[in-house]
């Protein structure tokens, strides 16, 4: 199964993903910000980066963009988790690099899908 890094200030979601994904055989790092996460990244490549927007010390706007600048990220899934639904925002995401969009609140079977789409 895939490795993924999964990005969110909120405790809540960074549980429900861990939990969710890990009983779904993948590996999960969780990380609560965009600096944390560029910083992992920077160390460990996964398969699958999963990222909040709107977070503290780095969003998730700039921490796709810092990703795709990094070469093990150049190609990599990045899907955005957020209770944006703005057209504008996620044309901006995708401008970035981001591969998807998922739309809070999520719930299990939603992750489940999204992330079987990406890395199958």
């Amino acid at each position: 199964m895939a490795s993924i890094l999964a990005v969110d200030d909120s405790e809540a979601i960074r549980t429900l993903m861990k939990v969710v994904l890990e009983a779904d055989g993948h590996t999960v790092f969780v990380k609560e910000n965009g600096r944390e996460a560029l910083d992992f990244a920077k160390n460990h490549t996964v398969d699958l980066v999963i990222t909040d927007l709107n977070m503290p010390e780095m969003g998730g706007m700039s921490l796709v963009s810092h990703l795709r600048r990094l070469e093990p990220y150049k190609s990599k899934p990045i899907l955005v988790i957020t209770t944006e639904t703005a057209d504008y925002k996620k044309k901006k995401a995708k401008g970035v690099g981001a591969t998807g969009w998922i739309a809070k609140p999520v719930d299990k079977d939603r992750l489940l899908a999204a992330v079987h789409r990406t890395v199958g």
